[in-house]
C-alpha cells in the first residue's frame, strides 16, 4: 500500500509542478503582451531622447567648420594642413631654408608634429559621411611627406654638426660629443676624432644612452648618432591612425529605424567592424627622395615584389630609413590571406605588439672633412654627398669576422612597460619590424634601461603586447555631478580613472600597485579621440581594435545588445551608476548583464541591482552578485520593457528621470564614445 501512496504523492507533485509552470507561463505571456502593447510608445520616447546623439553630431560638425574659420581669422602664419596648397608651400619653404641648426630643426619640428597631429585627429574624428576618399588619401600623403621632411632635416642638421665636430671636442677624450633635447626628441651624437681603441665606448650622460663599438670602428673616421624621437614616424600609417572599430553607426537613418525595429543584421555590423584596419602597401623611393607608390602584388608578402631600384637606394640611404608607406585599404578576405603569408616568426605582428616610447634611430655615419684653421681663415673641403652611412659590417666581412655593437638605452619616463619590452629593428625593404639581428638583451627594471647587441646599425623600437591590459577585471561608471561622471577600468596591472565633463574627458589617475604613475598625462582635459591616443602612446591600452578578439579570450556579445546598451547607458549616465557583473559571462552571447544603481549624490552608497538587456528587451533580475547560480528569473513585481531607460524608470525617483531628460547632449556623447572605445561589456 505504501508504494501506492508514494505513487499518488508523486502524481500530486507532478500535477502541482505543471500547474505552477502553467501559471508562470501565463504570467510571462501577460508580461510579454504588455511589453508589446507599449513597445511603440516606449521606442518613440527613447527616440526623442536619442535625438541628443544627433545634436552632438551636428555640434561636432559645426565645431569643425568653426575651427577652420578660427584658423583663417588667426592668421598666425601656420598653414592649414587640410589645404594642399598651404601645406605644400610650407614644406617647400622649409626645404629651401638653408639654416641647419639642430635647435632650429627641433623648434620647427614641433610645428610639424602639430600639423601631423591635426591631420591624424581629422582622420580619426571625422565621420565617413563628412570626408571624401580623396581627402583621406590627401591627408595621409601629407602626413607621410611631413614625416619624411622632418627626418631629412634632422639628417641635414646632423651633417652640419659633423662638419664642425672639432669645435665640440671633449677636453678629456678629444672626441666630440653632444646631447640636445626637447620634449619630442633626444639627439645624441659622438664623433671619433682621436681614433683610440680604448675610447670605443661612450655613455651620453644627459641622456643615459650609450654604446660600445667593435675595435675596427674605434679606429675609423666614424660618428655615432642615437636619435630618439618620442613619436613613431616609422611604423606603417594604419597603425598610427587607428580608429575605434565601428560596431554600428548612429546616423539619423538608423535612429528612425529604431522605432520600426528594423535593425541591421549583427553579422553585417561585425563585418563592418572588422574591415576597419587598412593594411599598408610597399612603396618605392625615387632617387631624389620623392615618393612613388607601388603596391605589393595584392596577396603576396614577398619582398621581391618591390622594384629593384628600392634595394639599390636602400643600400645608399639605409641611414635615411625613411618611413615610406601609404595606406591601401584591403578587404577582410585579402587581409586574411595576407596574414597567412606571414610565417616568419621574426616579423612582428603589429596587431599584437605595438611600439611604445617612440623610436631610436641608431646610425654609424662617415665623418666629413673637418674645418681647418689657417691664420684667420677657416677652410673646409666640401663634398656634396649629403649625410653618409658608415658601412658596418663591411661588405667583404664574413659573418664570423666582425663583432656586434653593444647599445644601452634609457627608457622614457613617460611610458609604462608592464612587461619586459620586445626589441625590434625596422626593416626598410620589407616595411616591417623584425626581432632577428638583436641578441644578449638585459632589461634593468629599476634603472629603467635596456642593453643589447646588434649585428648592424638599426632603427630600434621597444614593443609591448597591445592586449596585456585585457580582458579587464572590472569597470564602473558613475555620475559625479551635473554632466559629470567617472569611468574606472581595473586591469591586471593598473586602475585607470577617467573623468568626464561636458564634451571632454581627463585621465585623472593611473595607479599601479597603489602608486600613481604617468603624472605628466593626468589632469589634462581632452577629447575622447585625443585621450585614447595619449593613453596608447603611454603604453596603457584599454581600447580594443577591430581584431583584438583574436588575441584576447573575450566574452563575445551580439553587437545589437552591446551597442544599444552603450547608447542607453550613456543616455541615463547622468543619474545612474553602472558596473561590472560576473553574470555577464554566463548570460550568453545574445544579452548583456550589468549592475545598476540610482546615484544622485557623489558620496551616496550604491544600492546595486542586476539588469539584463538584449538590445530589444530589458529586465530586472532576481539574483544578486553573490547568488549561487545564474537565473533569468525576474525580480518580484517587475515587468519587461523594450528599453533600458523605461526599465530603470519603473524603479527610479522623479529627480533621477528629470536629470536624465535635462542631461547635456555633449556629455552623453562623450560617455557613449568612451564606452564604445573600451567595450567594457565584451572585454571584461
Amino acid at each position: 500500500q505504501s508504494s501506492e501512496e508514494a505513487q499518488f504523492q508523486a502524481q500530486q507533485e507532478e500535477a502541482a509542478r505543471l500547474e505552477k509552470e502553467r501559471i508562470e507561463q501565463e504570467q510571462m505571456e501577460k508580461l510579454e503582451a504588455k511589453d508589446q502593447e507599449r513597445r511603440e510608445s516606449e521606442l518613440a520616447e527613447l527616440h526623442s531622447l536619442e535625438q541628443k546623439f544627433l545634436s552632438a553630431q551636428q555640434w561636432k560638425t559645426d565645431y569643425r567648420a568653426y575651427g577652420k574659420w578660427e584658423h583663417y581669422l588667426s592668421c598666425d602664419g601656420s598653414p592649414d594642413p587640410t589645404v594642399l596648397q598651404e601645406i605644400n608651400t610650407f614644406m617647400s619653404l622649409w626645404r629651401d631654408d638653408q639654416n641647419e641648426d639642430v635647435q632650429l630643426v627641433m623648434e620647427k619640428g614641433e610645428q610639424v608634429l602639430n600639423l601631423i597631429e591635426k591631420l591624424q585627429f581629422l582622420l580619426l574624428d571625422t565621420p565617413p559621411s563628412e570626408i571624401t576618399e580623396k581627402e583621406t588619401v590627401q591627408y595621409q600623403e601629407s602626413i607621410l611627406e611631413l614625416q619624411n621632411l622632418l627626418h631629412q632635416k634632422y639628417n641635414g642638421a646632423t651633417e652640419h654638426l659633423l662638419k664642425t665636430a672639432n669645435m665640440y671636442e671633449d677636453s678629456e677624450t678629444g672626441n666630440m660629443q653632444a646631447v640636445i633635447k626637447d620634449k619630442n626628441v633626444t639627439f645624441c651624437i659622438w664623433a671619433n676624432l682621436k681614433k683610440k681603441v680604448r675610447l670605443k665606448n661612450h655613455m651620453f650622460c644627459d641622456a643615459q644612452h650609450g654604446f660600445d663599438l667593435p675595435k675596427s670602428l674605434a679606429m675609423s673616421s666614424v660618428a655615432v648618432r642615437i636619435l630618439h624621437t618620442y613619436y613613431d614616424h616609422v611604423s606603417p600609417l594604419w597603425l598610427q591612425c587607428q580608429s575605434v572599430p565601428r560596431l554600428e553607426v548612429l546616423d539619423s537613418k538608423e535612429l528612425t529605424q529604431h522605432s520600426k525595429d528594423n535593425v541591421e543584421e549583427p553579422e553585417e555590423e561585425e563585418k563592418k567592424a572588422r574591415e576597419e584596419p587598412s593594411m599598408p602597401t610597399g612603396e618605392e623611393m625615387c632617387s631624389d627622395g620623392r615618393k612613388s607608390a607601388v603596391s605589393f602584388k595584392e596577396n603576396s608578402n614577398s619582398i621581391a615584389d618591390i622594384n629593384e631600384t628600392e634595394e639599390e637606394i636602400e643600400k645608399k640611404s639605409e641611414i635615411l630609413d625613411i618611413p615610406s608607406q601609404v595606406q591601401h585599404p584591403l578587404t577582410q578576405e585579402e587581409m586574411n590571406e595576407k596574414e597567412e603569408a606571414i610565417t616568419d616568426e621574426n616579423i612582428v605582428d603589429l596587431q599584437q605588439f605595438v611600439p611604445v616610447g617612440g623610436v631610436y634611430h641608431i646610425d654609424a655615419l662617415q665623418l666629413p672633412p673637418q674645418v681647418k684653421q689657417i691664420k684667420d681663415w677657416s677652410m673646409v673641403e666640401v663634398l656634396d654627398v649629403g649625410l653618409q652611412a658608415y658601412p658596418y659590417p663591411p661588405e667583404e666581412a664574413e659573418d664570423a669576422t666582425y663583432s656586434p655593437i653593444q647599445i644601452t638605452l634609457r627608457l622614457s619616463d613617460n611610458v609604462m612597460y608592464f612587461e619586459d619590452p620586445v626589441i625590434a629593428r625596422w626593416d626598410p625593404a620589407g616595411q616591417q619590424w623584425r626581432t632577428d639581428g638583436i641578441s644578449n638583451i638585459t632589461y634593468e627594471r629599476q634603472a629603467q634601461s635596456i642593453t643589447f647587441e646588434m649585428r648592424a646599425f638599426y632603427t630600434i623600437a621597444l614593443l609591448q603586447d597591445a592586449h596585456l591590459n585585457m580582458p579587464y577585471q572590472a569597470w564602473e561608471l558613475q555620475p559625479t555631478g551635473t554632466d559629470e561622471a567617472l569611468l574606472i577600468v581595473t586591469t591586471v596591472f593598473a586602475t585607470i580613472q577617467i573623468q568626464i565633463k561636458g564634451n571632454q574627458c581627463m585621465l585623472s589617475s593611473v595607479a599601479v600597485e597603489e602608486k600613481d604613475v604617468l603624472s605628466y598625462v593626468t589632469g589634462k582635459w581632452l577629447s575622447p579621440v585625443d585621450l585614447r591616443a595619449v593613453l596608447k602612446k603611454a603604453g596603457v591600452n584599454i581600447f580594443p581594435g577591430a581584431y583584438s578578439h583574436k588575441y584576447v579570450s573575450v566574452n563575445k556579445k551580439a553587437p545589437i545588445a552591446e551597442v544599444r546598451a552603450y547608447q542607453q547607458m550613456a543616455l541615463v549616465a547622468s543619474a545612474f551608476a553602472f558596473a561590472w557583473s560576473k553574470w555577464n559571462l554566463e548570460a550568453g552571447q545574445e544579452q548583456v548583464v550589468f549592475k545598476v544603481s540610482e546615484h544622485l549624490k557623489a558620496d551616496s552608497v550604491k544600492d546595486w541591482s542586476l539588469y539584463m538587456f538584449n538590445g530589444q528587451k530589458a529586465q530586472k533580475l532576481k539574483i544578486t552578485e553573490t547568488s549561487e547560480a545564474f537565473s533569468e528569473e525576474l525580480e518580484e513585481d517587475s515587468e519587461f520593457h523594450s528599453t533600458l531607460y523605461h526599465m530603470l524608470k519603473d524603479f527610479a525617483s522623479k529627480e533621477a528621470i528629470d536629470k536624465v531628460e535635462t542631461a547635456n547632449f555633449l556629455f552623453i556623447d562623450v560617455v557613449y564614445q568612451l564606452l564604445l572605445a573600451t567595450r567594457v561589456l565584451t572585454y571584461s
